[in-house]
């Protein structure tokens, strides 16, 4: 699978249209790697596990790798994150990380 090349804001763009399991995996990847955004084991946790509940298996890679870096009480948090964005609303977006972009840059 070709890994899809956008801006935190694209990508935030996306996911908030439909959520699809390669924009997810992206945000992981931007947060996993503080590309765009601030470095946040949490925030890539919780993208990875939103894109592999969707279907993407690089994502399910990925969230087992960066589990080990982290916390029970982080990994825990990172799975309530996703549970909440799962259950929000169809529409709404990803603005907090939009947000989080204009602050840290």
């Amino acid at each position: 699978m070709a890994r899809l090349e956008m801006s935190v804001l694209e990508a935030s763009d996306s996911a908030a249209a439909g959520g699809t399991p390669d924009a997810l995996f992206e945000l992981g990847l931007m947060y996993c790697a503080g590309r765009e955004v601030e470095l946040d084991l949490v925030s890539a946790h919780k993208w990875f596990n939103v894109a592999a509940m969707r279907g993407n298996d690089d994502a399910k890679r990925y969230r087992m790798e960066i589990a080990h870096e982290m916390s029970k009480a982080q990994i825990a948090e990172a799975q309530r994150q996703a549970r909440e964005w799962l259950a929000r609303p169809a529409g709404e977006g990803v603005r907090p990380l939009a947000d989080a972009v204009s602050e840290t840059h």
